[in-house]
């Protein structure tokens, strides 16, 4: 580590290619064809800079004083932006540095080896949800987390956001949609409100676990033995990312009991 890098170069205009990149940014298409996501956070950030300096590319300010006296990486590219053009980037409002940083990689998942663990297979499309369930795996020990193709990306900035930055404690890797469920390894098993009760289930030391796209639920055809969480039935159902987090909280305490 080394003292703050110099700046670069101001940047004004959202027109200039490195704005036009971060600019794509704010959805999963633009970070899936840049390769990159935006950091925001008064917590997330430092600890970033701290503990992974080599995924950052850029640390982007409005204030030189915003920076006073920080320790970063050499070499790293700072840039002062336009008020306006900071605001645009900065989608939780936190009016901290930014950092741009480079996606990790997430391998293609190989289903037919049997799970080590609880791994979770996720087709949840809202990056809000995505992100509250990667914070509860990190929390309760998943082992790996599969994105299905329908799933959000998972450094979305909602989803970022939601997970606390749970992304960077878990193990992802990418997955098939639901046509490509056919030779998981087992056991596998689905969350369904129509399944058989959660409560008192013997759970499995290595298993995995299939969350459906909130609303959608799971594919009819899906050939899988189905869990459900009991309630009162006063609502229709719960949450997907509230269900699962119940889920996995229920292997986490079976496992501390073994």
């Amino acid at each position: 580590m080394t003292s703050p890098a110099p700046f670069l170069r101001v940047i004004e205009s959202p027109q200039n290619p490195h704005a036009r990149v971060w600019l794509a940014l704010d959805d999963g298409r633009g970070i899936k064809k840049h390769g990159r996501f935006i950091l925001a956070g008064r917590k997330t950030v430092p600890e970033a800079l701290a503990a992974s300096p080599g995924m950052i590319e850029a640390l982007l300010v409005t204030r030189p004083e915003d920076i006073a006296g920080w320790a970063l990486p050499a070499g790293l590219d700072v840039f002062r932006l336009s008020t306006p053009l900071f605001q645009s980037l900065d989608h939780a409002g936190t009016g901290f540095p930014l950092l741009v940083c480079r996606v990790p990689d997430m391998p293609k998942a190989d289903l037919t080896r049997p799970p080590e663990g609880l791994e979770l297979l996720c087709a949840l499309g809202d990056p809000a949800n995505l992100g509250a369930l990667m914070r509860s795996a990190a929390a309760f020990g998943v082992t790996r987390v599969v994105l299905m193709t329908d799933a959000a990306h998972p450094f979305h900035p909602k989803a970022m956001r939601a997970g606390a930055n749970a992304q960077f404690r878990l193990k992802l890797a990418r997955g098939p949609g639901w046509d490509g469920l056919a030779n998981v390894a087992g056991p596998i098993f689905a969350l369904d409100g129509a399944g058989k009760n959660l409560a008192g289930f013997a759970f499995p030391a290595h298993m995995r676990l299939i969350l459906g796209e909130e609303g959608k639920g799971l594919p009819e055809a899906l050939d899988v033995a189905r869990l459900a969480i009991p309630t009162t039935g006063a609502v229709e159902s719960l949450n997907a990312t509230v269900a699962a987090s119940l889920a996995l909280f229920l292997h986490f305490q079976a496992r501390l009991q073994r």
